[in-house]
């Protein structure tokens, strides 16, 4: 063999060497994806070995894949057992697989989710094949109530110019989405587009539970598929899946049988002129032998940069990929566009003028945490100014993260935070005006209340439940209130309730934070007993209040303790003692007698007293309270006498523990034993 034929053999083996070792540190170092199947665990309860909630999933784990499995549905949903161990469930199978596939898959979903997330009331598991949620919320009551999604993407990046990769597949995604809804009665398509040379054809699927309208699966569709660029962008394929609807798109074909729809390539701009063939001018002679070492030389430092700038790009994807239960976004898509505190700065100049340099005949009232002032921005939007507390330990860079995810809490039933001011040592909040102030300034004045006739309470107390499941149990942060009461409820214009001052103990930090968190504080009349008399809160202590609110929505009466003490008797004592001698309809608000259902009403003092048990595990949760008073066929148990701290003279006795000083020992003023009636209302966050 000559010297040159060994050359180009060495050469030969050098790059097949490096190309090699390019591909397999590329291997090592890129994502694995999460072994299927992916998982959900729910937060709103636990179950116990034996126990009633068990038996009642065993029953749909065996009723749910024979129904999913029969032909030509690959779907099933249902509910097992009463409040407060019903379960329900729901089953969808992708709409290429066989009946048989199906069933196999919706009953290793149930043994697997009940694996992955022992014990849960709540729990979801996603296939390639199907998916399955159970849970003790009945989210089956509507099919376009639809929850945060689970949101899979391939690690690998699109080739191709990204924002036309977008494009490209919004439009099969919507094209499928379209023919899906108008032209298959499962509510599944499949579809394929033509790209370009680098992808050349992109492969979509979108499906919804065929128990929705048509009108219902598109609109489904569209609020996912309009997620895609945010949660998805760059990536060569992803999937987002809600419970009700679902797609997925990639660069290969993943699923069965012919696509549903092809469409074209989209057009592109006219390709640019070909470059003019120059021909190089001949080697020198005595250089063959060169041209080896020249192109190792080359290749070389070629392939290190392309190994670093691989390495570069699979860290960087890696670090921002997160846990799917993390992307899910927030209810509302204002809350998505707050990523940092500077979208949500206002200029101290502009509140000043907005509120009259914060005018005394501007001032709406004083809560807890300062004084709030009406004002009107320069746009003629009215709102609400509450100047915090100058005493505030905390530091400003803390402050502004805690605002940041106040902010991000958005819910229809939830008063809305649209901006923030620290400037001038001034700390200011500002929230939309809510033109019917509190829910208590109508509801305990005998004239004013007649405004609230049964419906506008009965969306009152449906408003407040639903803010209140959120906080608890369906935001990404796990909120107790703690001081939930008639002056915390405020009504929009249309009667709406929201529920104001949660989150706000998070700023105030330092010594005063851990003052407060050192005794007991809050409103007598809606606090639980074991949160009054040993400092023990959970969620279930704002359930209690929540019953006592119901209550006094029904009644029209204050709870004893709240504001001013009129009353020899507790409004809980006094409801207990109609309630047993069967005259609940005598203590109800004098403007509903004869205008109200008595059967809801009743309905509604007996889900009042369950909420305000005196042990807190009777108490039932909020998604359980929601669907008792949305469903007409849900059997409630017997509630038990309710406990309840009588006052004396104004003072409460045999109210602290030993552990937990008084008010007035903890602010130096005042008697002992003395118990402020609007303490500052406190909230915990704590990361789902």
């Amino acid at each position: 063999m000559d010297t040159a034929a060994r050359g180009r053999g060495a050469s030969s083996h050098l790059l097949l060497l490096a190309f090699a070792s390019l591909l397999l540190l590329l291997l090592l170092l890129a994502p694995r994806a999460a072994a299927q199947p992916w998982k959900s665990c729910g937060s709103t309860g636990k179950y116990t070995a034996n126990s009633t909630y068990q038996s009642n999933l065993a029953s749909l784990a065996t009723a749910l894949p024979a129904n999913a499995s029969r032909p030509g549905t690959l779907f099933a949903a249902g509910s097992a057992g009463a409040v407060p161990d019903t379960v329900h469930a729901l089953a969808l199978c992708r709409g290429d697989t066989n009946a048989t596939a199906c069933g196999s898959c919706v009953a290793t979903a149930f043994q697997d989710a009940q694996q992955l997330c022992p014990y849960d009331e709540d729990a979801a598991v996603y296939y390639d094949d199907c998916y399955l949620r159970f849970s003790n919320q009945n989210f089956l009551a509507s099919t376009t109530n639809n929850e945060d999604p689970m949101i899979l993407l391939n690690t690998q990046n699109v080739s191709s110019p990204v924002k036309a990769f977008e494009a490209a597949v919004t439009v099969l995604l919507n094209a499928t989405g379209d023919y899906a809804a108008a032209n298959s009665t499962r509510l599944f398509a499949t579809g394929e587009e033509a790209f370009n040379p680098t992808d050349p054809t992109i492969y979509g699927l979108t499906q919804c539970t065929p128990d929705m309208s048509p009108a219902d699966c598109r609109s489904c569709l569209g609020g996912i598929i309009s997620m895609m660029p945010r949660y998805l962008s760059g990536s060569r394929g992803g999937r987002i899946i809600r419970m009700r609807c679902n797609f997925r798109y990639e660069v290969y074909s993943f699923f069965s049988g012919g696509p549903s729809l092809r469409l074209p390539a989209p057009s592109t701009p006219a390709p640019a002129p070909a470059p003019v063939n120059v021909t190089p001018p001949a080697a020198p002679p005595g250089r063959s032998k060169n041209k080896t070492g020249v192109a190792v030389a080359i290749a070389l430092p070629i392939v290190a940069a392309v190994l670093a700038i691989s390495t570069v790009c699979i860290c960087f994807l890696w670090r921002r990929r997160r846990p799917s239960r993390e992307q899910t976004p927030s209810y509302s898509t204002n809350a998505e566009d707050i990523e940092s505190i500077d979208s949500l700065l206002l200029d101290i100049s502009t509140l000043r003028s907005a509120t009259d340099n914060f005018a005394e005949s501007n001032r709406l009232g004083e809560g807890g945490f300062g004084a709030v002032y009406k004002g009107v921005l320069p746009d003629g939007q009215e709102i609400a100014v509450k100047r915090l507390s100058q005493s505030s330990g905390q530091g400003i860079q803390e402050l502004k993260n805690e605002l940041v995810l106040v902010a991000k809490l958005q819910h229809k039933n939830l008063v809305r935070l649209v901006g923030v001011c620290l400037q001038e040592h001034e700390k200011l909040l500002v929230y939309e005006y809510m033109p019917n102030r509190s829910i208590d300034t109508i509801l305990f004045d005998p004239e004013k209340s007649k405004e609230l006739d049964w419906g506008k309470r009965v969306k009152t107390i449906n408003g407040i439940a639903r803010g209140l499941q959120y906080l608890h149990e369906d935001s990404q942060l796990k909120i107790i209130h703690r001081d939930l009461k008639a002056s915390n409820v405020l009504l929009d214009s249309d009667y709406t309730p929201k529920i104001s001052d949660f989150g706000l103990a998070r700023l105030f930090g330092g010594d005063r934070s851990r003052e407060i968190t050192s005794r007991v504080v809050g409103t007598y009349g809606y606090m639980s007993p074991e949160y009054a008399m040993r400092g023990h809160y959970s969620i279930k202590s704002d359930v209690f209040s929540f019953g006592v609110l119901i209550l006094e929505i029904l009644t029209g009466r204050r709870s004893s303790g709240s504001i001013n003490i009129e009353q020899s008797v507790d409004l809980l004592s006094l409801v207990w003692e109609h309630w047993t001698m069967g005259t609940i309809v005598e203590i109800m608000d004098p403007s509903l007698r004869g205008k109200a259902p008595a059967e809801q009403m009743l309905k509604c003092v007996h889900i009042g007293l369950l909420c305000v048990q005196d042990n807190p595990v009777d108490r039932p949760m909020m998604s359980t309270v929601n669907v008792m008073l949305s469903s007409g066929s849900v059997s409630l148990q017997a509630p038990l006498k309710p406990v309840f701290l009588i006052p004396k003279s104004g003072y409460y006795a045999n109210v602290y523990s030993e552990s937990y000083p008084t008010a007035s020992q903890s602010t130096g003023t005042g008697k002992s034993g003395a118990m402020s009636p609007n303490e500052v209302s406190i909230t915990e966050l704590e990361p789902r």
